[in-house]
């Protein structure tokens, strides 16, 4: 099954939403806008409602997981909700010793970068993110016709907090490893790809309707590096999720020179940073798959009229594609005015009224 087989067994609420269509490269009623963030720190109520609670604990916590993917939702009118998590959940799931920090991000305790550290690394079971699926179905009930996009971390990203211990700027621990026992990273990341394809499986399980597999830090790579040291443990997570029949998008950042190799690795949707523009995008990932992205965020800190004349420009450069999602080029920044995307969302919509 792909992702433009109708999945077997009664047709999802979500099958026919405009979202879904344009994963799947069919003609929509109008471009679906999403974004990356969206539910997040450039909204009050986000604010109110996590006042008090640490990152993680509001991962875990259903009601707030819900009421946080909800917001954007309720206030953009934006085309799919993003499941509110954290690519370290899987991680901190199975027992490994890490916080997110404010204003750092993930930090691990011991890193790993020795054969014996991989025993950290044991299999999620649903049991070990059952408030992931408790969310869901509360979730899904609430969207109704809207999408729930699942998300996980890719393998390299993942690898690279663990082995940096925290978030890094050149990831020398991270490619001194890649480059130095490749046996072992290898062994590393088939691990991380097993613990990313359990959490998506248990996302789409309890009722995702696509799922996108982030790899944040993969612009650091060279393509042959990335071809040759992550692109099997990529491919192997987007493949294990394959028979589910819903799209899989494959977004990294900086990855302009691997946007093709991020598609090969099995994507159904390759999501675009704003360094390339999407009809050249198009070109380097050729064609069978549907495109995400990919307005510069800052741009949203301009004039009305300058975020309509960038997103026009990103709307002309996807005229030709087989599919397109609109989004921003990387995640909403945390001081965006939360009506620059709301006026976005509708001018998108309006624009492309079919």
């Amino acid at each position: 099954m792909s992702a433009n087989d109708r999945p077997t067994g009664q047709p999802s609420q979500t099958y026919d939403s405009a979202f879904l269509k344009a994963c799947r490269r069919e003609p929509v009623p109008h471009t679906p806008v999403w974004f990356m963030r969206q539910a997040g720190r450039s909204l009050p109520e986000y604010r109110k409602v996590r006042e008090g609670t640490q990152m993680l604990e509001s991962c875990m916590r259903p009601d707030l997981v819900t009421e946080i993917t909800l917001q954007p939702v309720r206030r953009h009118k934006v085309d799919a909700a993003i499941f509110f998590s954290d690519i370290v959940v899987p991680l901190k799931a199975i027992g490994i010793d890490l916080d997110i920090k404010p204003g750092v991000g993930p930090v691990v305790a011991q890193p790993i970068r020795r054969r014996e550290d991989l025993a950290q690394l044991r299999d999620l079971t649903p049991e070990d993110v059952s408030y992931v699926t408790e969310a869901i179905g509360m979730l899904t009930g609430e969207l109704g016709t809207t999408p729930l996009i699942g998300f996980a971390g890719a393998p390299f990203t993942l690898a690279s907090y663990l082995v940096e211990g925290g978030p890094s700027k050149n990831h020398e621990h991270t490619k001194a490893l890649m480059y130095g026992d490749p046996e072992l990273w290898a062994d590393l990341l088939d691990r991380l790809a097993e613990i990313t394809s359990a959490f998506l499986k248990v996302q789409i399980e309890a009722g995702a309707s696509a799922v996108q597999l982030f790899d944040s830090w993969v612009g650091a790579l060279a393509p042959a590096d990335y071809r040759r040291s992550v692109m099997p443990a990529s491919a192997k997570v987007l493949e294990s999720v394959a028979s589910y029949g819903v799209p899989r998008i494959h977004f990294g950042v900086g990855t302009g020179e691997l946007l093709g190799l991020m598609g090969e690795a099995g994507a159904d949707v390759v999501g675009v940073d704003y360094r390339v523009a999407l009809d050249e995008a198009a070109r380097r990932v050729g064609p069978g798959k549907a495109l995400q992205g990919n307005l510069d965020p800052a741009v949203l800190f301009s004039t009305p009229e300058a975020v309509e004349a960038k997103a026009d420009e990103v709307l002309a450069a996807a005229a030709g594609l087989e599919g397109h999602v609109f989004n921003l080029g990387h995640g909403v920044l945390p001081t965006t005015d939360p009506d620059a995307l709301t006026r976005l969302v509708d001018y998108v919509h309006t624009t492309t009224a079919r």
